[in-house]
């Protein structure tokens, strides 16, 4: 049996299995004991339920790839907004649905599309709206490369000194887990400068000197900090915020401030919406959803209801 959207022209098997991916790390592990439960209560909604196997984020990408294309009626994800960047690989465009249910470090994806922050009740959420045939439709960004190379992503690109500390700390080889993050981030506070962006927002041009510069389908990044306050993943539209020429001790004053989504009161901050966003500066590979993404220059496009959760 199929069904087609009313939105998107993909055809949903509705009587295929439940996929459910799980990440054991998501989280630092914190979580490894979840998926039984999760899969008891998705089962009991009557719908035959697909574990799927992966072991490092590739895995899991293909493994999401493979049950969409093999008739899968929905996917659920267990771990943060990493976990669900692959899903998203999958799913932009498909129809098919989608649950995530909270496990990671930083998940702001779920947060910010309505998900309780326990995982508990983010799978009964979704084992009701299961049970219901209910969805919502929301958006999804789309990144294309200057090599042609698309990839999406439902939260967050960071395109500024977030991405160049991430990228300092997956170059690291000492020391392991989170002092790791910290001593990049005192690396390149060290090296902290302004660098010229080239901004073009539905076609019209922009040039600025910047440290931070963010392009928001949703509020926020890194496990609550919202860099695009306003963004709303259901508009149509991308908010783009930059920040612009802060030495290191006002970036550390401002930054705290992103928690709050006040930072963009600041004067030297300065906020953008579009539906297309071309943007371009030397020497950054970008981050979405917090995993390693695309090199600038790239084009990112605001898809509208990309994406159906289960909710």
């Amino acid at each position: 049996m199929l069904a087609v959207t009313a939105d998107d022209h993909s055809s949903v098997a509705v009587d295929g299995p439940v996929a459910v991916l799980a990440n054991p790390t998501a989280g630092r592990g914190r979580h490894r004991g979840l998926l039984p439960q999760v899969l008891r209560r998705l089962a009991a909604t009557g719908r035959p339920v697909r574990p799927l196997r992966a072991h490092t984020a590739d895995e899991a990408e293909a493994a999401c790839r493979a049950a969409v294309r093999d008739g899968a009626s929905a996917l659920v994800v267990v771990g943060g907004d990493g976990t669900v960047h692959r899903a998203v690989q999958a799913l932009a465009g498909t129809g098919v649905p989608f649950g995530p249910v909270p496990a990671g470090t930083g998940n702001d994806f779920a947060a910010d599309t309505g998900f309780p922050a326990d995982p508990l009740a983010a799978v009964d959420v979704i084992a009701a709206a299961l049970r219901d045939g209910r969805t919502r439709a929301v958006d999804l960004a789309r990144m294309t490369g200057a090599d042609g190379a698309r990839r999406w992503y439902g939260a967050v690109l960071a395109a500024g000194f977030d991405a160049i500390v991430n990228e300092r700390a997956n170059r690291m080889r000492w020391p392991s887990g989170p002092r790791r993050y910290d001593l990049a981030v005192l690396v390149e506070l060290a090296r902290l400068r302004p660098r010229r962006y080239t901004l073009r927002l539905d076609g019209v041009p922009h040039e600025v000197d910047a440290v931070l510069v963010a392009v928001g389908n949703c509020a926020s990044y890194g496990g609550g900090m919202r860099i695009c306050p306003d963004a709303d993943p259901t508009d149509g539209l991308l908010d783009v915020v930059v920040g612009g020429a802060f030495d290191r001790r006002t970036l550390m004053r401002v930054k705290p401030r992103i928690y709050r989504g006040t930072h963009v009161a600041h004067p030297l901050v300065r906020s953008y919406r579009a539906r297309t966003v071309e943007l371009g500066a030397e020497g950054i590979t970008t981050y979405a959803d917090g995993e390693r993404a695309l090199p600038l220059p790239l084009t990112v496009t605001a898809t509208p209801a990309a994406l159906h959760l289960l909710c």
